[in-house]
């Protein structure tokens, strides 16, 4: 297979916590089946613990403590090793130093533009003191996807400006100095369900912070305790009344999850999903009973999830052995692409001796 005919996949998470639902469906579920597809040569998958630190500076203790969580949740997903390179971003100098070269190729404006970029910072109310570092996410971002020639990024539809803007930095770079670079496609989930999960109590984003998360190692009674607390319909007041569909999170998940072999096992009364909405729709059906299949569904996919992990959190060395090995491999693509790109901006001063 021929260099510019491979295709390759990176991806990854910021270590800030233990991964949830919402990343399960937006992303790890699908990388799972990306790495068994065959279709892909090269793997990697990267713990961006600098940058988590953009805004955790001042507490590196977090991210440190969360890199083996994430590194956990990922094998008992089923993300597999031997097929699949796990690293971590901050071993990689060569991703530092690609950064400090597209730097050059974006304005600040351009920056001040991304809509992820603004959303973030005004979510930790940065204001006027916003971290350079955090700031630059989306050019150390550029870096990560093309020091490993990555042909495909998976991402949830909130990362689409991040991916755009790489794809304008790898334009640029390419027209000033040659093509060097390899311009990534990018890979949005299959279903509208898991591009954007919402959290538990209904609001867009999922996260620890607002307590609104159910975690992918979380034990059956904080799951089911979550789910029958959910956001549904608040006009939903009695069993009899018709319901809506929009904004109710419990349909959300159960779009995102529930398949028509969970309805012949948890239940019976309907042949799948639609057929339960309907009746949802012109009332009748209770949230609770809606809530009992989800909380069913829910256990069925995480059970298999969380005693794997438990299996896996009896040997830690094991853990940083595989992320050691994914971050060697991960390096040695990096220097190559950090190689090519010094050559063709002609600042490779000393390989001609």
């Amino acid at each position: 297979m021929s260099e510019e005919k491979e295709k390759i996949i990176l991806t990854g998470d910021r270590p800030t916590g233990r991964l949830h639902v919402g990343h399960y469906v937006g992303s790890l579920r699908r990388r799972v089946q990306l790495q068994d597809s065959g279709e892909f040569s090269k793997i990697f998958i990267m713990i961006a613990d600098a940058q988590a630190l953009t805004d955790n500076a001042e507490n590196p203790e977090k991210v440190r403590d969360n890199i083996v969580e994430v590194a956990l949740d990922y094998l008992s997903c089923g993300i597999d090793p031997s097929k699949t390179n796990i690293l971590i971003q901050s071993q990689i100098p060569e991703l530092f130093e690609l950064t400090c070269y597209y730097m050059n190729l974006v304005t600040v404006s351009r920056l001040q533009r991304n809509p992820t970029v603004k959303s973030e910072i005004q979510m930790r109310k940065f204001e006027n003191s916003i971290p350079v570092g955090f700031f630059t996410y989306p050019i150390s971002q550029a870096a990560d996807i093309t020091a490993f020639k990555a042909t495909t990024v998976p991402v949830g539809e909130d990362q689409l400006p991040m991916l755009e803007q790489t794809k304008e930095i790898v334009h640029k770079f390419n027209t000033v100095y040659g093509e060097t670079l390899v311009d990534p496609d990018i890979l949005l989930p299959e279903t509208k369900a898991a591009l954007r999960l919402p959290g538990t109590d209904g609001k867009a984003k999922m996260s620890k912070s607002l307590g609104n998360c159910i975690y992918l190692s979380e034990e059956s009674d904080e799951i089911q305790k979550k789910v029958m607390s959910m956001f549904t319909d608040p006009g939903h007041l009695k069993v009899t009344d018709p319901g809506k569909l929009e904004g109710n999170t419990v349909f959300t998940y159960l779009d995102a999850f529930c398949r028509d072999e969970h309805f012949e096992e948890f239940c019976p009364d309907y042949k799948n999903l639609d057929e339960m909405k309907e009746h949802y729709k012109r009332g009748g059906l209770g949230d609770v009973k809606v809530k009992k299949l989800l909380n069913n569904v829910l256990q069925a996919e995480l059970e298999p999830i969380r005693n794997r992990r438990r299996e896996y959190e009896k040997d830690i060395p094991y853990i940083y052995e595989v992320l050691k090995k994914g971050t060697e491999a991960a390096e040695a693509a990096a220097a190559e692409t950090l190689s090519d790109v010094k050559k063709a901006m002609k600042i490779d001063y000393f390989e001609q001796f």
